[in-house]
């Protein structure tokens, strides 16, 4: 398990998520990818992106001018009996 720190400070909507989408896509299941964000959106782009994504916000911070988010890498996302995926019909962040 690797910890990967990602300074996304001064970065405005959409590209904290987009590079968190990235930057997911590099680790393997367990590795934790600590995230430091301003962007006021990113309070709401972010978790929506894990749900998405179906990995997990282990801790999530919030300072007077900061935002950090540890996120843990899984397997992807859990499925339902249906064969659905827990993924949200939020943003499509691949577009």
């Amino acid at each position: 398990m690797t910890t990967t720190k990602l300074d996304l400070t001064g970065l405005k909507c959409p590209l904290p998520a987009l590079k968190v989408r990235k930057a997911l896509k590099a680790l393997s299941p367990g590795d934790l990818l600590e995230v430091h964000c301003t962007d006021p959106l990113s309070v709401i782009d972010i978790p929506n992106l894990i749900r998405e994504t179906g990995d997990k916000v282990e801790i999530s911070e919030r300072a007077e001018h900061r935002v950090v988010f540890m996120i843990e890498k899984t397997n992807g996302p859990v499925e339902n009996a249906n064969g659905a995926s827990r993924a949200g019909s939020g943003r499509n962040w691949d577009s």
